[in-house]
């Protein structure tokens, strides 16, 4: 514990959003640098602007490792260059591994930094210029132009910060488990089967809880979407809908393709009093966690639901001496409709409750801007918890693929308590099941999806099954149009089979 002075706030919030559909777009770090600008003006002090002590970054998704691209790298020091843009100093600069729990992970870490007394301030910042990105270089003569701009290769490399691990082990690598949107489907067909739903039922159910996000949306002004859609439009079966792995089609997954930056800047009580920012405008970090569900997830227990989510959200609210049912408001992260039910079965919310579960309206419809989409939920909810001083708000966000979380709660009110030092929490993978992937024989389906091509056709499938003895085994299936096709319009959790090695893979014959 410390005293009142150490006491982190959140005194600043800033997102910019660059509609623009041309290639002469901002750059990633000159979106970043508008988003910190912005910021620091919400701080509310000029002189706030020579007391920075710490930027981070959270990655640009082209410069991840698991991405290859001939971009990739093109600034050798992202948070550097985006504090010479925007005009500020920083005496360190920390720049983060890829992971959707970035945002809430530094807010988490940098809190405690400055409770420790080892910083007064952080800015915490990213973005993405992917859309602008992907006109200007989308063919390779427009690749080997000069990049102007777009690089800066000064500096000296930015102190990296945190979880280094790759998000999908070489096993599910084999088998396309190593993209969210083909990760992300496997959990929605399990979820479905743990509800009981009818394949009609479910989607007309993860239609209209989707729906609700767009709605938000559609208020918000920095939405990259200006007419998000309908129930009746993320129904709709059309190529502007086309099935991507099944069962979401297009409108039901993030959309990474946007121009959106957002920034927070963090100090303490000291420091804010010192600088003459009103107390009205900190927003103060009730509870926080960080952790982990079993890494991989082909070693899960199940594909319904977050152990750590569950332990996590539960920690957080404890320290905020807060229950679920206190809780004004949430953002949910929401890069597919699987993450979202998955956190409100985990922290006791019902799917359909009148609480907002989006303040942004959601990485579909709102904008999903690689890493730094919940900076943008973190900067609503500063701008929330001003507006509603008397209430508390709580966020989640999550990387990989329901792999590591982070949580925060927020508020307006000075904590009755002093803020304390969390340590990281990780679920245990006590009951893993069993791995054997030379698994032969008769089996059962426990979770898929199907994989399509931009012309809507099935292309292939993912398979997580169980042998006769309950060891799991990933596998494919022969592709044809029709086998595919009736693994999706049928009932085809729990379907038996036979699993057969061919080629390095096992495949799950019917």
């Amino acid at each position: 514990m410390q005293d009142d002075a150490r006491t982190p706030v959140l005194i600043g919030a800033g997102q910019f959003t660059d509609r623009s559909n041309s290639e002469n777009g901002h750059t990633p770090v000159q979106m970043i640098a508008q988003a910190i600008i912005a910021a620091m003006h919400d701080g509310g002090n000029s002189t706030l602007f020579n007391h920075i002590d710490v930027l981070a970054c959270s990655g640009l998704t082209v410069d991840a490792k698991q991405v290859k691209t001939p971009v990739s790298g093109l600034v050798r020091n992202v948070p550097m260059a985006a504090a010479k843009a925007a005009g500020i100093k920083a005496q360190k600069h920390y720049y983060a591994e890829a992971g959707g729990n970035t945002p809430q992970m530094l807010v988490n870490h940098f809190a405690k930094s400055i409770a420790n007394g080892d910083i007064e301030t952080a800015v915490l910042a990213g973005g993405e210029a992917l859309h602008t990105m992907n006109l200007r270089f989308n063919h390779w003569s427009k690749i080997l132009r000069p990049k102007r701009h777009w690089k800066d290769r000064s500096g000296d490399l930015p102190s990296t910060i945190g979880e280094v691990r790759d998000g999908s082990s070489a096993y599910e690598n084999r088998y396309s488990m190593n993209l969210p949107a083909n990760v992300y489907p496997m959990f929605e067909n399990a979820l479905r089967a743990h509800y009981g739903h009818s394949i009609e039922e479910h989607q007309n159910h993860i239609c209209e809880l989707f729906a609700k996000f767009s709605a938000v949306a559609q208020n918000n002004e920095f939405a990259w979407f200006k007419n998000p859609p309908s129930k009746s439009d993320l129904l709709e079966q059309s190529r502007q809908n086309r099935m991507v792995g099944y069962p979401y089609r297009k409108r039901l997954n993030s959309m990474i393709m946007v121009n959106q930056s957002a920034a927070v800047v963090m100090t303490s009580v000291a420091r804010a009093r010192a600088l003459g920012i009103p107390s009205d405008r900190w927003v103060h970090l009730h509870g926080y966690a960080d952790g982990y569900d079993v890494w991989n997830v082909s070693q899960r227990a199940n594909y319904f639901s977050s152990p750590a989510i569950k332990s996590l959200s539960k920690h957080a609210l404890s320290m905020a001496g807060k229950s679920i049912d206190d809780i004004a408001a949430f953002d949910i992260y929401s890069c597919f409709p699987s993450a979202v039910q998955v956190a409100c079965d985990a922290m006791g919310i019902s799917h359909s409750d009148t609480r907002a579960l989006t303040l942004t309206g959601g990485l579909p419809y709102f904008g999903g801007p690689g890493n730094n989409y919940s900076m943008h939920a973190i900067a609503e909810m500063v701008n929330w918890a001003r507006e509603n001083p008397k209430d508390t708000g709580l966020m989640n966000a999550n990387g990989w693929y329901l792999t590591k979380h982070s949580i925060g709660v927020y508020s307006q009110r000075r904590p009755k308590k002093p803020f304390v030092l969390s340590n990281p929490i990780h679920q245990k993978a006590d009951d893993s099941p069993k791995i054997n992937s030379n698994a032969q024989g008769k089996a059962t389906i426990e979770t898929f999806t199907v994989l399509h091509d931009r012309e809507e056709k099935p292309k292939k499938a993912i398979i997580i099954a169980r042998d006769e003895d309950g060891s799991r085994c990933l596998a494919t299936c022969d592709n044809t149009p029709s086998t595919l096709t009736a693994l999706m319009q049928e009932d085809s959790i729990g379907k038996q089979g036979v699993l057969v090695k061919r080629r390095r893979k096992t495949f799950f014959d019917f």
